[in-house]
């Protein structure tokens, strides 16, 4: 470009004073610099000083950056941010005068900085946006998704088959010592005790001990071809070999812990899930995190993240969070089947939280008359007059066992009952398919909270609220999904998809209260 003698050039920035002739007034950007004003950032970021080297960057104003560039264009890349922060205009007026900051700053001050204190940054924005909306933290919406980890695809590991294999080892290590054993017995020297599972550190003992009685060394073992083993090594290799993939095994099996029956190789906390791919819901099993959300009038209230696929086993975590976040529980927590369960309605009569999760069969049981209705369910059996429950042959249920219910939590047991006699019953291929007697499961307790849960969600008022569930919290995950991009995990490891997750409700709350504010000021 050709400049004049006084350093002019024809094409420059000029910035008026007014940033309003610039920056429209409904503009997101006022929004979020009120929401800012009234946080104090300061606490956040404790600046350390240095004796050398270049000034830190200020950390409050990274973090507006962060901050607004996930309300504006949902899930952004760090590379995004900084082109934003060259180009953009209301970035300029954030930095205050700032040079841009490059993506490896911007990537530093969100794993170093906020994967601490994020969480308190999410409560203070919540606590001055629900104030100002007089958000509803009694009606909690709930739902889950499942989005897919930033993990090879076909990098498993099973439990089941590390179990299987590890006990295939087991049996291998007993022969192996019978032969050990025989061996030894030739020189009058110890004897290892042959079981049926074996812990690393006793094959390890095995090892040491085995070495030592026959007075070698590993430094006297030979390897190579041509070269003649003797009957020690031999023995030690197939031992030592055993060893390994005990250990090995043992490994894999406390990655995969108690409540997961898989995870990926390229992210431990990752396990694999069924997701539907496409609009013929043709499914794929890849490994993924089961994201939940709470949402109380369309601002996300609680946010957390799982690495299993159950909803049920979700629940109780969750609003374990939501009170920890908030110092109570919703009175009304809305959610789908997949949240129904025994345990799930105990947990609610413990904490004063009313039951509007559907059970399994909710469907079934409010629009398929003939299921509801059937005569050959335990549930719609008569009972006599001496309290017996009677089939439709009129045949009585005698009491079998108790026994506790599976999976449960707080010690709730369910009855088993048999019918007296089934032998030339004409209504036995209609009952059940048993060769003996028919056996009813039947769980007092549970039926009640079923018969709880029809009442309250088929009133008016639990219609209106499973009308706003499939609004609120699916439309949350549809928001999340399709208009702010995150179909994909970025990171690895579940705290930082949970990193993530919170970045992206910080952004869609705050979003959410600026086109609320708008509509306000629209209506008045």
């Amino acid at each position: 470009m050709k400049t004049t003698d006084m350093n002019y050039t024809p094409i420059q920035l000029k910035l008026p004073v007014d940033m309003e002739r610039i920056i429209k007034i409904n503009d997101p950007v006022y929004s979020f610099s009120e929401v800012m004003a009234h946080i104090d950032l300061k606490k956040y970021f404790v600046e350390k000083e240095h004796e050398t080297g270049r000034p830190r960057y200020d950390r409050e104003k990274l973090l507006k950056i962060v901050l607004f560039a996930f309300m504006e264009f949902g899930y952004c890349s760090v590379r995004f941010i900084q082109k934003l922060c060259e180009t953009d205009i209301r970035f300029l007026w954030l930095l205050d005068e700032e040079n841009a900051p490059s993506h490896m700053t911007i990537n530093n001050f969100i794993h170093n900085e906020l994967s601490g204190s994020l969480e308190d940054i999410f409560n203070d924005i919540n606590r001055y946006m629900f104030g100002q909306l007089g958000v509803d933290l009694d009606h909690a919406y709930i739902d889950g998704t499942k989005i897919e980890a930033n993990a090879n695809k076909y990098t498993w590991v099973w439990k089941k088959s590390c179990i299987k294999s590890r006990n295939n080892v087991f049996g291998k290590l007993s022969a192996l010592l019978e032969d050990v054993n025989a061996f030894m017995a030739l020189y009058q020297r110890v004897v290892f005790e042959v079981r049926q599972e074996y812990a690393v550190e006793y094959v390890k003992y095995i090892l040491d001990t085995f070495l030592e009685a026959s007075g070698m060394s590993v430094m006297d073992f030979v390897h190579g071809k041509g070269k003649h083993k003797t009957q020690i090594q031999r023995l030690y290799d197939k031992i030592y070999d055993c060893y390994k993939k005990l250990k090995n095994y043992a490994r894999k099996i406390v990655i995969c812990g108690e409540n997961r029956n898989s995870y990926s190789k390229t992210d431990h906390d990752a396990t694999f899930m069924r997701f539907k791919k496409d609009h013929m819901k043709n499914d794929q099993l890849l490994p993924g995190y089961n994201l939940q959300l709470v949402v109380c009038d369309e601002m996300i209230a609680h946010y957390d993240v799982f690495a299993y696929a159950s909803d049920m086993d979700c629940f109780q975590p969750l609003m374990d969070g939501f009170f920890k976040r908030y110092g109570k529980y919703p009175r009304y927590p809305l959610a789908d089947a997949g949240y129904g369960s025994f345990n799930n309605y105990l947990y609610c009569e413990l904490h004063n939280m009313e039951k509007y999760m559907k059970f399994t069969m909710y469907e079934k049981e409010t629009k398929d008359s003939k299921y509801r209705d059937d005569p050959y369910r335990a549930c719609n059996f008569d009972i006599d007059y001496d309290g017996y429950m009677v089939c439709p042959n009129g045949k009585r249920f005698h009491f079998l066992r108790s026994a506790p219910v599976k999976g449960n939590n707080f010690g709730r047991t369910e009855e088993y009952y048999r019918c007296e006699d089934c032998t030339g019953c004409p209504h036995r291929e209609k009952c059940h398919k048993s060769k003996d007697n028919r056996v009813v499961r039947i769980n007092e307790e549970l039926t009640q909270f079923h018969n709880e849960v029809l009442a309250n969600l088929n009133c008016v008022h639990g219609a209106l609220l499973r009308m706003n569930r499939s609004i609120q919290a699916e439309g949350a995950f549809g928001e999340i999904k399709w208009n702010r991009g995150y179909k994909r995990v970025r990171r690895r490891g579940i705290e930082g998809v949970i990193l993530e997750l919170g970045l992206i409700s910080c952004g869609f709350n705050l979003h959410k209260y600026h086109t609320k504010r708008v509509a306000l000021q629209k209506a008045a």
